[in-house]
């Protein structure tokens, strides 16, 4: 049979070379050992019970498997159009690479992108734009309960913990953040030695396992917190309710994944295997959350204090507000994490079906605080596949006030999407915990990129800002980001979605809020 030619034809070679071999010359054997081997590798695939086409197609069908492994490079490099790659396509990638490099990121010859497709969105330019502000803006973040306000960049490096990201990777980070004074979240993982070395400013993020300020049986531990807290380079610490990638769902790092630098960073056992539940311990209703929050900011001293979440159930995140009208208590800032995004590693049904996109969740929150009167004391961040200064202009008319990026970081530091980042093979050094793979990272260099793409980045999103006739983001409104929704129909922001009036959920809510607005309960999330 055809499917059996290629395991025939080896075999008959193998004798073959074996005849000649003894009859002949040994030097046959460079030959028949490899011919040999592929037989037995043929025999085995007749007997084995794990691949039906192995054993259908002997030697053949593992070309299968090669081409399957090959797939991903053979689409990135030879199939995928500049525009069509997902995650991030290669025109978004290229940017970032040029603006690490200091190489002026310009495209002749006009878009390629299709004006005319349905969800095409475009940014509203002035008759009569703006010289550029020579200072670049900065967001004050601190709301009337913070003793130590931060003023935070249009653009930082989102969450990623130490673990998930070499040690060449977040001390790189780092010291960009240091150089272009932008803030680095330190992602659940804990505080890092290579956090802390590159002195830049830190945004200290607290995950369900308490990772860094945590007892023996893995609850909070305020003392502990209290005096990481303290150190010069936290500025913000925030509690993290849920990410973009995995919304609901826990970790768990392997025990062989828990080597000497990570279990001291996330105050656990060498070795031992580590989970992250789903769900805090220290609150149970929207109301505790809040007076959790305000803990927090009492035990850091006064710095600002907030929370991250990937957006679900708009009724809620209105108990939350309610807890807070109820309280007198609010963070600082609340980081809206889009399920688009997302550097971690997650369950495909989870990175797909979860959660709430970053423009709807950004609105949610946005609508959410205005409504409740409560925005003038919240600072709204933005993050999920933010990359170029447009990406930044647009959540800033969304509803944010600054912005975060995580995988564009890593793009910064080298990262060339092979999407290996669970695997400890990452080929860059920046996923992987294996030390030959990380050596290839060059901190200093890598560094100097991160710190390069992110002024670049926010020197467009100023200029596309100038551009528009505005100097302060506080100017830009929603009349000036337009969606097109069919060949011949296009709509600004401002009639496309429906934005709440400073109060109007206090005094008479629109009847498409009315009825989440009444069940959302202070003391349930149920």
């Amino acid at each position: 049979m055809r499917r059996f030619l290629l395991l025939v034809s080896v075999t008959l070679a193998a004798a073959g070379a074996l005849v000649l071999t003894l009859a002949v010359s040994p030097w046959w054997w460079c030959a028949a050992g490899p011919l040999l081997a592929l037989t037995a590798l043929g025999a085995w695939d007749l007997v084995q019970t794990r691949h039906s086409v192995l054993r259908n197609y002997p030697l053949l069908g593992h070309l299968r498997f090669l081409m399957e492994k090959l797939r991903p490079e053979m689409q990135q490099y030879f199939v995928e159009r500049n525009y069509d790659g997902r995650p991030f396509d290669r025109d978004v990638r290229s940017i970032v690479y040029e603006r690490a490099k200091g190489v002026d990121a310009e495209e002749p010859f006009g878009t390629e992108r299709d004006v005319y497709a349905d969800g095409y969105e475009f940014l509203v330019p002035s008759m009569r734009p703006v010289k550029v502000p020579e200072e670049v803006p900065t967001v004050r973040v601190g709301g009337p309960d913070c003793t130590a306000p931060y003023d935070m960049a249009l653009l930082n490096v989102s969450a990623m913990s130490f673990g998930s990201l070499s040690s060449h990777a977040i001390l790189a980070l780092n010291r960009g953040a240091a150089l272009g004074g932008f803030a680095h979240d330190t992602g659940e993982g804990g505080l890092s030695e290579y956090h802390l070395r590159g002195g830049g400013d830190l945004i200290w993020e607290i995950g369900t396992g308490y990772f860094g300020c945590r007892s023996p049986e893995g609850r909070f531990d305020g003392r502990e917190f209290a005096d990481k807290a303290a150190l010069p380079e936290v500025k913000c610490v925030s509690l993290k309710l849920s990410q973009g990638a995995k919304p609901g769902i826990g970790g768990v790092l392997p025990g062989a994944k828990v080597n000497a630098e990570i279990a001291r960073a996330r105050d656990v056992p060498e070795g031992e295997t580590v989970v992250s539940p789903p769900y805090h311990q220290v609150f149970t209703t929207p109301r505790e959350l809040v007076k959790f929050l305000a803990l927090m900011r009492e035990l850091a001293g006064g710095k600002p204090t907030g929370f991250k979440l990937c957006v679900g159930s708009r009724r809620q995140f209105l108990a939350v507000c309610k807890a807070m009208l109820a309280e007198g208590v609010t963070p600082d800032f609340i980081v809206v994490d889009g399920a688009e995004g997302g550097t971690g590693a997650a369950p495909l049904e989870f990175a797909d079906h979860l959660g709430m996109p970053l423009t709807e969740g950004l609105i949610t929150v946005r609508n959410a605080l205005v409504g409740t009167g409560l925005k003038d004391r919240v600072r709204i961040g933005a993050s999920g596949k933010v990359a170029t200064g447009s990406d930044i202009v647009k959540r800033l008319i969304q509803g944010a006030d600054y912005t975060n990026a995580a995988r564009a970081m890593m793009f910064a530091v080298g990262c060339i999407q092979a999407q290996r980042c669970h695997t400890n093979t990452c080929p860059v050094g920046v996923t992987t915990q294996d030390p030959r793979r990380v050596r290839a990272l060059d901190v200093t260099d890598k560094s100097a990129r991160v710190h390069r793409f992110q002024q670049a980045t926010v020197k467009s999103a100023v200029q596309i800002m100038a551009a528009m006739g505005v100097r302060d983001p506080a100017d830009l409104t929603t009349g000036m980001l337009v969606r097109r929704l069919d060949p011949t129909t296009v709509t600004p922001y401002a009639e496309l979605y429906e934005w709440l009036a400073p109060g109007e959920l206090l005094r008479q809510p629109p009847a498409s809020w009315d009825a989440d607005w009444r069940a959302a309960d202070p003391d349930t999330f149920a």
